[in-house]
């Protein structure tokens, strides 16, 4: 199994598709969240099995209305059975979310994801990357939204997942890096 597991949940499929770069350049495995709110079976070993053998967390979910998907809620509350044993205790985390307008109040879903976090007791992964926020910056660059508690993409809401800008793929690839470089520290 993989050290690295991305839960997630994804209405649209952009969600999905940042999950995907993410995997590419973390070498983790998905584990999506689906549209009941439930966990599936990850090669023939259940959902919560796969995250409870991670060494790193990363959680994801769009933000709608200022807040996680309810699917992703469903499952935030069912971890409250892990929770009871402490059984992610030191494992890391980290978090990332899309939503259609740059802002979208994004920060108020990665708080959410920092704070089941906390609960768990992990240890919080963050962007590590400075922002593109020059005169020159364009949305194709590193980090254009700017985010530093966790990842934020921006997806037009009339875009498809294939019209994603690229900027936010090559962020969510290099953020994916960052959170395979911390496992592998705290592997040592």
């Amino acid at each position: 199994m993989s050290k690295i597991v991305i839960v997630f949940h994804s209405g649209y499929g952009d969600t999905a598709k940042i999950a995907q770069a993410v995997a590419a350049g973390s070498g983790g495995t998905l584990l999506a969240i689906d549209a009941e709110g439930n966990l599936p079976s990850v090669d023939g070993t259940g959902g919560w099995e796969h995250l409870a053998a991670a060494d790193t967390i990363v959680m994801d979910s769009p933000t709608y209305m200022g807040g996680p998907s309810w699917q992703f809620k469903k499952f935030a509350d069912a971890s409250s059975k892990v929770w009871f044993t402490m059984g992610w205790k030191d494992k890391q985390a980290a978090g990332f979310t899309n939503s259609a307008s740059l802002n979208g109040d994004k920060f108020s879903t990665l708080q959410y994801q920092w704070t089941l976090s906390q609960q768990h007791g992990t240890l919080w992964v963050g962007t590590g990357m400075m922002p593109a926020n020059l005169k020159k910056s364009t949305r194709d660059d590193i980090n254009n939204v700017g985010g530093f508690g966790g990842q934020m993409t921006a997806t037009p809401s009339d875009a498809s997942p294939d019209e994603m800008v690229p900027g936010d793929i090559a962020t969510a690839k290099a953020f994916g890096q960052r959170v395979a470089a911390a496992t592998a520290r705290l592997a040592r």
